[in-house]
């Protein structure tokens, strides 16, 4: 698995302190808040790329979830802060591969992954339709500075853009 330090070349999407209203009766933080967390990096993740508020409304654009794949590793408590830093795995006329890693910063630990296929849609007609040249040319610059890196993310295997 790849370290918390490793991570921190990663950009930054979100943060928080989690509220005693995330834990579940076991004492932890609740899976439906993994993925709430995880939802608003990708906003910020989106906004990155191009694909941000004003975009999706001007362009009538957004996108579509097609896969998720979340790996739990640690525990998360009420009180503990998390990050998350995403990577863009790889991406096709229509897809992106990418992935958020959420980090506890209390602990020093990751505390999960979320692997992730979205589309580009148009939301007109509610189909999917490739990215245009600029958000491609931002992916793609992202994408090559994030393959210099020295470490591989921990993907599932069975995700293909």
């Amino acid at each position: 698995m790849v370290s918390p330090k490793q991570l921190t070349s990663l950009p930054l999407f979100h943060r928080q302190t989690i509220p005693d209203s995330y834990l579940d009766i076991m004492g932890h933080m609740n899976i439906r808040w993994y993925m709430a967390i995880f939802d608003e990096a990708a906003w910020g993740f989106f906004a990155s790329i191009g694909m941000d508020e004003d975009y999706c409304r001007s362009q009538h654009a957004g996108g579509f979830a097609l896969k998720q794949f979340i790996h739990y590793l640690a525990e998360v408590h009420a009180g503990e802060t998390v990050a998350v830093r995403t990577r863009i795995l790889g991406h096709s006329a229509k897809r992106i591969h990418f992935m958020h890693f959420m980090v506890n910063e209390t602990t020093n630990r990751v505390s999960a992954t979320m692997e992730v296929l979205g589309a580009h849609a148009d939301m007109i007609i509610r189909r999917t339709t490739p990215y245009p040249p600029s958000l491609v040319a931002r992916i793609d610059a992202t994408l090559r500075e994030q393959n210099q890196l020295d470490w591989n993310a921990p993907i599932c295997g069975i995700i293909q853009p």
